[in-house]
């Protein structure tokens, strides 16, 4: 296999982009990472994308972006794994440049979520439908339970969940592309309305628009489009479960640890290895449960590691540095190239006053459901 790099990246904001649609937002996305490489064509795309044809009524994607993007007659291929789309799509274009079908690839990720479609019932789809939704289960009741499992078998405590959510809103304050860049209080994530308890409304994520892309070439071309490329270092992906009552133990993600575990491998690396990280918030006690399986904390610790400071920017390890989808937002097939970007600026010294001094090697990690997927990349500044 070939060495990957990334050399360019582009994104829309995040947030309720009503003057946006889906292909307004894939074409700015993408248009960002090509003028950045002074490139103006490609040979593949992939695209993540969770349920274009529920939120918005467009299937086959693929014709219709590569016209709007002007680049008809390229092969386009959407990829789908629920929230975890992008980070798979971004996979998908990683092995394609590394086998050598390919040399110059886009991965995208887009969605539109404000059109009108049912938000709940869709993303519900990424659940069991018979042995969870048809007996009334949300996505916000799925991770209500492991909260309460969590809690019950490691005494992690409402604060600790306050604290994650606090933590990302303080980053996300100073992400330009974030959909809520204010900070919150701990008094105010546990006075906000309950969703499903022990869950309220600031521990989770937003219903949000947006794209993102990055350029991928192999590594010994990567001169040719910038001076600071960044090397996929690794990709692992792995499935669990659909249903979380069929896991063994709900309140630890066996997909993440899984794919962590083939990602750390193939890297040679190892969790102490990690600069900074980006990882699934889609609700507070996601970020503490996938730090466990990151091995990031001991299992049962990872509720300590927001509340004591440990993944603050300045911290040990610091997390979700873009604001996490939390505060930056989650448009669902997006979520996984936007956490890429944000390690690729990171690892290229671009974050601003998010950066995180001398990061040289990042981590994303993407989830699908409640955690029946996950898919981890590893980056390392070249």
């Amino acid at each position: 296999m070939r060495e990957v790099a990334i050399v360019s990246a582009g994104m829309t904001p995040f947030g309720e982009l009503w003057r946006y649609s889906l292909r307004d937002l894939f074409v700015e996305a993408s248009l960002g990472a090509l003028r950045q490489a002074k490139a103006d064509t490609v040979d593949a795309v992939y695209v993540g994308n969770m349920s274009g044809g529920q939120f918005v009524g467009q299937e086959h994607l693929g014709p219709l972006l590569a016209d709007h993007l002007g680049i008809r007659g390229v092969p386009i291929t959407r990829v789908e794994s629920a929230c975890a789309s992008g980070g798979v799509a971004l996979r998908s274009a990683f092995l394609d440049v590394a086998s050598g079908m390919s040399d110059l690839v886009l991965a995208v990720g887009v969605e539109k979520m404000n059109d009108g479609g049912d938000v709940t019932n869709v993303l519900a789809t990424a659940a069991d439908q018979e042995n969870e939704v048809y007996h009334g289960i949300t996505f916000p009741g799925l991770y209500a339970m492991i909260a309460r499992a969590h809690m019950t078998q490691h005494g992690t405590t409402l604060e600790d969940l306050a604290a994650v959510s606090v933590k990302n809103h303080r980053h996300g304050a100073l992400n330009p592309k974030a959909q809520f860049r204010q900070e919150v209080t701990p008094e105010q994530v546990m006075a906000s309305s309950l969703v499903a308890d022990p869950l309220r409304l600031l521990h989770c994520s937003p219903v949000s628009d947006g794209a993102a892309a990055v350029l991928l070439c192999p590594l010994a071309r990567a001169q040719e489009f910038t001076d600071r490329p960044v090397e996929i270092r690794a990709s692992g992906l792995a499935t669990s479960s659909m249903a979380l009552a069929e896991r063994r133990d709900p309140a630890f993600l066996d997909a993440v640890s899984l794919s962590a575990s083939r990602a750390y491998h193939m890297a040679g690396l190892g969790p102490a290895d990690i600069d900074v990280a980006e990882v699934h918030d889609c609700f507070s006690i996601a970020e503490i449960c996938v730090l466990e399986a990151l091995c990031f904390a001991e299992q049962g610790r990872g509720g300590e590691a927001a509340r004591t400071g440990e993944t603050a920017l300045g911290g040990r390890l610091p997390v979700n540095t873009s604001g996490g989808l939390k505060s930056k937002g989650h448009p669902v097939g997006a979520t996984g190239i936007a956490q890429v970007i944000e390690i690729f600026e990171q690892l290229r010294g671009e974050a601003g006053e998010r950066q995180v001094k001398d990061a040289a090697v990042g981590l994303t990690q993407n989830m699908g459901g409640s955690g029946g997927s996950s898919v981890v990349h590893i980056f390392e500044r070249v």
